[in-house]
């Protein structure tokens, strides 16, 4: 694949690439590590510009744009803040402005989350719908998200809109049909691990416990992906410790909730980490039980870390519409369901053939969907685009 993508690469022109994403710092999310990891797989060959509000990411040929935050809120505001700079920085001199941001300018669109029309109307029938519009419409916070996202989707020559899972493109029809002919799925990829940490060593690195079993949740919303489903499942199996990742803005209140289930002592919050390879290494499963996830790129990089994958199934989370239920991960048909995830988290414990087959179908699977595939996928994109916009000769 590489030599295919460096093959291409030399028959095509350099492109000046606009990045925008208002946070470029891989303890972000989901959508900035996506962000960055295809950032750094085009850079060698394109010249990159990123205009972000936070930085935290250095890389060899990218430049870094700090676009001003007048004020973090209200985030409304800011957003349409950095829509009108991020349009003034990248009208002129740009091949392509590609966007993870809710703006109205760039050629390609990647949407990372379920859409704000999905959110404020789903559900909504009758006079419920008619005041839910009326609510929207007096609304300044709700109108921009709303105007922003309409913008996006309305692609035209030129132009074209990505999503992250089939299920996110599903959605964007359904919710903006015109968008049909512009849409495709670019999914995340990984970066396999080029070293493994022994489990004891990465347990010392965080100051764990060395013995025992570890479950690893990674988040940075805990309650939208499940942990207060998962800390309750976790009551039945005193032999399991968890480990918690991710944004820390939660960690009081699931402190309390763990100390309340009586698991004070085997759940430990880790933070946001800028390398994951320790928790990795130190975890026996990944347990991911969320209610809603585009994809779900966790999973993705459990897998290419040997970890059994426990996840919720595909009407909660994208990447679960490319699994396998018992071959390469175990899915949840409800996340709600403390006693049915238990149950699977049990088996990834006390099965062994069920825990090794897991591991090694689920590695195949990570193999298979790399970042250099991903970014080969935008490359071709925007070269598409390129041509589409080209003056002819006169």
């Amino acid at each position: 694949m590489k030599t295919g993508m460096a093959d291409s690469a030399a028959q095509q022109p350099r492109l000046k690439i606009a990045v925008l994403n208002r946070v470029f710092a891989s303890t972000g999310g989901g959508a900035e590590r996506y962000s960055i990891a295809v950032v750094e797989q085009l850079a060698a060959r394109h010249e990159i510009h990123v205009f972000a509000q936070e930085i935290e990411h250095a890389w060899p040929g990218v430049s870094y744009h700090r676009i001003a935050c007048l004020s973090p809120k209200p985030r409304w505001l800011n957003q349409l803040w950095y829509a009108f700079a991020t349009w003034r920085a990248t009208r002129r001199g740009f091949d392509i402005v590609h966007s993870h941001e809710n703006v109205w300018h760039g050629q390609v669109h990647t949407m990372h989350v379920k859409t704000v029309k999905r959110s404020l109307l789903e559900g909504q029938k009758g006079y419920q719908r008619v005041l839910r519009w009326l609510k929207i419409v007096l609304s300044p916070r709700l109108i921009t998200y709303l105007t922003l996202e309409a913008r996006r989707v309305s692609a035209h020559k030129g132009t074209a809109v990505v999503a992250v899972s089939q299920s996110l493109q599903d959605e964007l029809v359904a919710q903006y049909p015109a968008c049909a002919p512009h849409v495709q799925v670019i999914t995340p990829g990984v970066t396999l691990p080029a070293t493994t940490l022994a489990p004891q060593q990465a347990r010392e690195q965080l100051d764990l416990p060395p013995e025992g079993a570890y479950a690893l949740f990674v988040a940075n919303d805990y309650a939208r992906k499940g942990l207060a489903t998962l800390l309750q499942a976790l009551q039945g199996l005193p032999e399991l410790h968890l480990l918690v990742v991710g944004h820390p803005g939660q960690i009081v209140r699931f402190k309390a909730l763990a100390s309340q289930l009586d698991m004070s002592d085997r759940v430990h919050f880790l933070g946001s980490l800028h390398n994951m390879q320790p928790a990795y290494a130190a975890a026996t499963m990944l347990v991911h039980p969320t209610l809603e996830d585009s994809f779900a790129m966790v999973v993705l990089e459990a897998m290419a870390h040997r970890l059994p994958v426990v996840v919720s199934g595909s009407a909660y989370c994208g990447i679960s519409s490319l699994l396998d239920h018992e071959q390469n991960a175990l899915l949840i048909d409800d996340p709600h369901n403390a006693a049915a995830l238990q149950q699977m988290v049990s088996t990834v414990l006390r099965d062994p053939f069920m825990a090794e087959r897991l591991r090694e179908q689920g590695y195949a699977f990570a193999v298979q969907h790399s970042w250099q595939c991903t970014a080969a996928a935008y490359e071709q994109l925007f070269y598409e685009l390129v041509r589409k916009t080209a003056t002819p000769p006169a």
